[in-house]
């Protein structure tokens, strides 16, 4: 088994400095198209027949193969109406904004043997919740060649002091991103009217930020919230009220124990702030056996679901305060 097999991430390309220790350092001025090479995402996909060797005739399945043309590798089984995204495509929606100035590549990549292609873009507009504690806003496009997995484009505020990746999980009818499944095919225009512009998420963002920062917890609230972000299994959608920090699972005692070492928290100390970024500090960072694998789960599985629980919570806790 190689290093790839075991890692999530099978190639990726940073600008500045790789979070994961591995890939291809690049400039802050590539074209998209340059950072996909780069990354080395640029590779195909094509849908190929199935067929079933039986009594040494070979009988169509009905399902295709999607095979990626750099190594003939087979990624993953699909019907006769997937339409993959290519990654060309994929790296192509953010052109327009990179020519026009208004963001820049930052990572890319692909995960699971190619499973997954992501892009991140940083967007040239950044806000202080308080002084010095900056937050970066990025745009990310996963591109999943994996039956079941819809292509993601979302905002993704980054927080400078800690590289904690943030969910942004607004109230009301905000619209922070936009799924689309493979049963047509991609439409850039369409997504980008969908998206609409970054600064009116963004400046939602900073008000909620700030809003985080000015309400304070007290201990009883702060440990039923990691209790509720972190619940125990058997619990169910409504955990009982617990008090002592013992009572609460082991990661939702870590949340504690990162709460004030955590970088950044000599921002907003005892605010509701502080208490999120506890929780996206330790998914980011703490969690999970590998760099690469918190990394997965981050944006894209578990983790990133418990961040929006995290911010969900985080707003019912502060408007109680």
């Amino acid at each position: 088994m190689s290093m790839n097999d075991i890692l999530q991430i099978e190639t990726t390309a940073s600008v500045g400095s790789s979070p994961w220790g591995i890939g291809e350092i690049v400039s802050n001025d590539l074209t998209p198209q340059q950072m996909m090479e780069k990354a080395g995402c640029d590779w195909r996909v094509e849908k190929v027949p199935t067929y079933a060797d039986f009594n040494g005739e070979k009988i169509p399945t009905g399902m295709e193969a999607l095979v990626r043309d750099s190594d003939n590798k087979v990624l993953t089984q699909v019907g006769g109406n997937w339409e993959p995204c290519q990654n060309e495509t994929a790296f192509e929606f953010f052109n327009e904004y990179c020519l026009e100035g208004g963001m820049e590549m930052d990572t890319a990549g692909s995960l699971k043997g190619g499973k997954m292609v992501w892009a991140l873009a940083k967007i040239k507009e950044s806000f202080d919740v308080l002084k010095g504690d900056q937050i970066d806003s990025y745009l990310l496009f996963s591109n999943p060649h994996e039956y079941g997995k819809s292509i993601d484009i979302r905002f993704t505020p980054i927080r400078v002091s800690c590289m904690n990746t943030l969910a942004m999980a607004l109230k009301g009818t905000a619209v922070t991103g936009a799924k689309i499944n493979h049963r047509k095919v991609f439409d850039a225009n369409h997504v980008k009217t969908t998206l609409g512009l970054a600064h009116e998420k963004f400046e939602q963002y900073k008000e909620l930020s700030q809003f985080l920062a000015s309400k304070k917890f007290s201990a009883e609230s702060l440990i039923q919230y990691y209790n509720e972000v972190f619940p125990r299994t058997y619990q169910g959608k409504n955990p009982p009220v617990v008090t002592e920090l013992k009572d609460l699972t082991s990661n939702g005692q870590k949340a504690f124990e990162v709460l004030d070492s955590q970088p950044g928290a000599e921002f907003a100390k005892g605010s509701w702030w502080q208490a999120l970024n506890s929780v996206t500090y330790l998914t980011d960072h703490v969690m999970g056996r590998e760099a690469d694998s918190r990394m997965t789960s981050a944006w894209f599985g578990a983790n990133q679901n418990r961040k929006q629980t995290a911010v969900s919570k985080a707003i019912e806790f502060a408007e109680a305060a």
